[in-house]
């Protein structure tokens, strides 16, 4: 498995357009290759996200569904790109 980890900052619009449309930015992260989860987290104007993919190739290609997502639906939201943090999963401790 490989993570990505994302923390955005100053993105109030940003998570209030996500949370508006969940349903669109689910289908499209679980309809590329290798997914297996996303997590987004928000305290108002920071954005955390966590995407979980079986390998390095298929979180970059979620990378890009979700840039391209972005672009085509919400060209008036303002993203900085984030402090990002990757890599092969070592532990897994599924309850």
């Amino acid at each position: 498995m490989y993570a990505v980890i994302r923390r955005y900052s100053g993105v109030a619009k940003l998570i209030s357009e996500l949370d508006k449309r969940q349903a669109e930015v689910t289908s499209v992260l679980t309809g590329g290759p290798g997914f297996i989860s996303y997590y987004a987290i928000g305290d108002g104007e920071a954005l955390g996200t966590i995407t979980i993919c079986e390998s390095r190739a298929d979180a970059e290609e979620s990378t890009r569904r979700a840039a391209a997502w972005i672009r085509d639906n919400l060209a008036g939201v303002r993203v900085t790109p984030p402090e990002a943090v990757g890599g092969e999963v070592f532990i897994h401790a599924p309850k």
